[in-house]
Formats: structure tokens, sequence, C-alpha cells
């Protein structure tokens, strides 16, 4: 299956060499390309491309505020953002918009291929700079959304007792399954309440399900 792909780009030098390197690739045909958002979008609608490449910094109208119009216009378009900046604003800018995918462009021609390919075939794509940016945001919005520090601030036999306390067990049963005494967990226990800032039982099943400590079907079951 060949699929149908529209560069966005400003610089021609840029367009012509992604041209280049997918006229090399039997299953990647190039459609169209165009210098500008506003005429990548009106390309879009005629040409309906299975992906867009997307550069993020235009003039006129961005790269993401085009790739919000494709989207809101084309269900099955798919748009990997392709740009020079790992910066934040525009890494969470392209996400939030809809695209599928972001690469910086200093990435290689082979790893491009495999991002085009991944994103094209329904994955995400990010690339390795990008993944970072987007996992420190995540974690520091998770701490400022809920005011309770992650999970990573407790000991590993903190954590296993808070699993074990969320899946229903008690304090005693708990001592006996991991080979300690019942005063310890119990200190364990205090400790995970207080560096976690939370007051009950039913803050801390919350807490687990948010962290990933305990999904809803294992607790359910449990």
């Amino acid at each position: 299956m060949i699929t149908r792909i529209l560069l966005v780009d400003d610089h021609q030098i840029m367009r012509e060499g992604l041209m280049s390197l997918m006229a090399g690739e039997p299953d990647l045909e190039v459609v169209g390309d165009a210098s500008d958002g506003r005429q990548a979008v009106q390309l879009a609608k005629r040409l309906k491309p299975d992906l867009v490449v997307m550069d993020i910094s235009m003039p006129g109208l961005s790269g993401i505020e085009a790739t919000r119009q494709i989207l809101n216009e084309l269900d099955r378009v798919r748009v990997l953002a392709l740009s020079m900046h790992a910066d934040p604003r525009f890494v969470a800018g392209a996400l939030e918009a809809g695209a599928h995918g972001y690469m910086i462009k200093d990435c290689t021609s082979q790893e491009l291929l495999e991002c085009i390919r991944t994103v094209a075939g329904g994955g995400t794509y990010l690339s390795p700079q990008v993944a970072e940016v987007v996992v420190k945001g995540f974690v520091r919005r998770l701490g400022e959304e809920t005011g309770t520090p992650p999970a990573s601030v407790l000991t590993p036999r903190e954590r296993e007792v808070l699993q074990l306390l969320v899946e229903g067990h008690t304090v005693k049963a708990i001592a006996e399954r991991i080979h300690l005494g019942v005063k310890t967990v119990e200190t364990h226990r205090r400790n995970i309440m207080e560096k976690l800032g939370l007051k009950n039982l039913v803050d801390l099943i919350k807490y687990a399900m948010r962290e990933g400590v305990v999904s809803l079907d294992e607790w359910l079951s449990s």
C-alpha cells in the first residue's frame, strides 16, 4: 500500500530534500508540497493525503494552526510535525493540535523514514529529545494538578506495602506475606501516608490508581 504524502515547509531546499529522499521509497508518494500553513490547509482539503509532514515554524499561518485546521476538516489524515525546535511550547502546541508524531530535523534519513511509516501506519512517534520533553512536562503537570508527589518518593518496600494495602490486605496479612513484623508494616503505612500527604485509605486507593500502582480492574478483582 502506498502512503500519499503532503510536504509542508517554508524552505524550498527542505522540501526538495524530502522529495528526493522519498523518491527512492516505493511505498511513499509525495502528492504535493506547500510553503506555508494556508496553502497546506487548501492542498490537504483538495488532495486528501494519507500523511502531512508539517513544519511547525512558518510565517502567516503556523504549522500548529494548520495542523489543527486540517485535522478538524479531515478525520483520516495523519500529521507528522517536523521541526528544528524541541522547545516544550512547540511540542505541546503541536501535540495538542492533534499531531501524531514529532520529529526533530537533525534526525538521520533512516530515522525520518521509520517515523513516517510508523505515523502513517497508525502509530505515534516522538524523537528521543521530544519524548524526554513530553515525559518531564507530564510529570511536572501531574504534580501540579494532584498536589501529590510521584510514587518514586517511596522506597521499594513502601511501594510494595502500598500496593498490598490498596489490594485490600490487612496489616497482619501483609506482615506475613512479606515476612515483616506487624509494627514494621504499620510504620511503613504511616510513612507512606506522610510522604504522600494522604489522610485515609480512600485517598490512598485514588492515588494508587492515578499513579498506575494498581489498575481499577485489579482493585475490583482483589
